[in-house]
């Protein structure tokens, strides 16, 4: 079992930036992939970025340029760095992690709003 506990999330205005983070109770070393969706009200939940333990990277093409996904193995960690923010990002973002096995966990969710 993997608890996710994610952080960083509020209120910024169109243009902003801000980190999120996701910290593993388990060795991320451990984990194949770990990744960021985000769910809008009314909308499906979508991939915005994956990084896997070789450290390839693939983001969401409205996200590109402007969202970078990175990993600090030592402290269990995944960042999710957003700049030029727009209120079409507004969204609960999700971290979630992958081990080799297949078997998958969610964090609980984080709130991003982006103001205009």
């Amino acid at each position: 079992q993997v608890q996710l506990v994610e952080s960083g999330g509020g209120l910024v205005q169109a243009g902003g930036s801000l980190r999120l983070s996701c910290t593993s109770s388990r060795s991320i070393l451990s984990i194949n992939v770990m990744g960021w969706y985000r769910q809008a009200p009314g909308k499906e939940r979508e991939l915005v970025a994956s990084r896997t333990s070789s450290d390839s990277t693939n983001y969401a093409d409205s996200v590109k340029g402007r969202f970078t996904i990175s990993r600090d193995n030592a402290k269990n960690t995944v960042y999710l760095q957003m700049n030029s923010l727009k209120p079409e990002d507004t969204a609960v973002y999700y971290c979630h992690a992958e081990d080799p096995h297949g078997s998958a966990w969610w964090g609980q969710g984080t709130q991003v709003t982006v103001s205009s």
